[in-house]
């Protein structure tokens, strides 16, 4: 009897912790993956973590806004253990704290946003084969991130390789033939002759004459692709050389050291504006010895001293304009400068189509652009390493792990993510 007795005990005892056990796991149904500066000790990984949940067909909701950006994502199997192996910060929510969460988001009276993010976009870097993770930003935080992508180049690009990506950043390239105008400074270096070598080789196996030439049918598959309904990204010198390549569709603008002839003594008033993605009413650079493309770019006339050079990100309304919204979501609305071939954008010779998401107020440079292009998106980044001020060839690269939470990066993060939302339409 004293044993049958026990046995019941042990059941019942059993059974009250089963009842707590399932009570507790409905009580935490979600997990809010916070995006402020106070609560986040890796805000890179977060985006990783977002990434790799989409890739499970789970479906996230990015709270715009809220927390500096929050993640809210149902709870799930190996979540919280991928959250924990990744360092990444997270918290356990209840349904009705959830709820109260999502019901204040929602209120008129704030300026936040729920956007569904819905599938995992696939991403492409378009970049030379032999560029290694640290030669630019992108490649290098979507490494750090854990988020996966292929890398392509021309011969990819103009056999229709674009149709599979929803996603594609395009490397420092220049699109215009000038060999990233280094002749100046490197044309005696070895890494600079071969370079050169390698693009003349690449050009003649696709059937052109001309580096340009090639290049320029590259611009116009990238543009194709991004009229179709693809998102484009691009920093530094990959920005502006991709409007100049468009504009100048059928002019010659190279002089004979890149191209063996010489330019078009005419090519600046046969320059088309209204091919341009993002700008309008520049000037070429016609000094071949020049490191500098036109005067879109900033560098070399911003007199800006390091302590003071930061930019400040625009403040758009969620509910209405929620895509640049959702591309300045931050945990700070000021970030650190940093320099590069093309650092910033003359303000004037941007369209006014284009939305400025980012620029230094000590001299009006817009530093964050975006734009929309037939069904497809834009973005443009200024400066080539977040974290590196004044990176030079040749440079050490980053350690992402000295900065788990820099703003600048984020940014980048930001437009990554942007192909999942579901999308709602843009009001301005």
């Amino acid at each position: 009897m004293l044993a049958l007795t026990s046995y019941f005990n042990r059941k019942q005892c059993f059974f009250f912790l089963f009842l707590i056990f399932s009570t507790l796991k409905s009580f935490a149904s979600y997990v809010l993956i916070p995006m402020d500066a106070e609560h986040q000790q890796n805000h890179l990984k977060a985006y990783g973590i977002t990434y790799w949940v989409l890739e499970q067909d789970v479906k996230v909701k990015w709270l715009l806004n809220y927390r500096g950006g929050a993640f809210l994502i149902p709870d799930f199997d190996d979540l919280q253990k991928e959250c924990k192996i990744r360092g990444v910060s997270y918290e356990l929510i209840s349904d009705s704290k959830t709820e109260e969460i999502l019901k204040g988001i929602s209120s008129p009276a704030v300026n936040q946003e729920s956007i569904v993010l819905e599938k995992a976009p696939k991403v492409a870097v378009y970049s030379p084969k032999g560029n290694q993770p640290w030669d630019d930003a992108v490649t290098m935080v979507l490494t750090y991130a854990e988020i996966p992508y292929d890398v392509i180049y021309d011969e990819e690009v103009l056999n229709n390789g674009l149709l599979l990506y929803d996603w594609l950043h395009l490397h420092h390239e220049d699109f215009t033939g000038q060999y990233g105008k280094f002749y100046g400074a490197f044309r005696a270096t070895p890494w600079y002759i071969e370079q050169k070598k390698e693009a003349e080789a690449l050009a003649s196996k696709l059937g052109y004459n001309k580096v340009s030439e090639e290049k320029l049918a590259v611009a116009l598959a990238i543009r194709d692709y991004v009229v179709g309904g693809g998102f484009m990204f691009a920093m530094c010198s990959a920005t502006d050389s991709f409007d100049i390549a468009l504009s100048a569709e059928g002019v010659d603008i190279c002089e004979a050291m890149f191209d063996g002839d010489p330019s078009d003594p005419s090519y600046q008033r046969k320059i088309d504006y209204n091919k341009t993605f993002a700008f309008t009413n520049f000037t070429l650079e016609r000094n071949p010895l020049a490191y500098e493309f036109s005067s879109i770019d900033m560098t070399s006339k911003r007199h800006v001293p390091f302590e003071r050079d930061y930019f400040t990100l625009m403040d758009f309304s969620a509910k209405w304009d929620p895509i640049p919204t959702m591309l300045c979501q931050n945990h700070t609305s000021l970030v650190k400068g940093f320099m590069g071939q093309t650092t910033s954008y003359k303000r004037d010779e941007i369209k006014p189509t284009v939305l400025v998401m980012g620029e230094n107020k000590t001299n009006g440079e817009a530093r964050y652009i975006h734009g929309i292009k037939g069904k497809g998106f834009f973005t443009f980044y200024g400066g080539h390493d977040p974290e590196d001020y004044r990176h030079r060839v040749g440079d050490p690269k980053t350690e992402l792990e000295l900065h788990p939470n820099s703003p600048g990066y984020r940014l980048i993060l930001n437009n990554i993510l942007f192909p999942a939302a579901k999308k709602k339409e843009q009001k301005t």
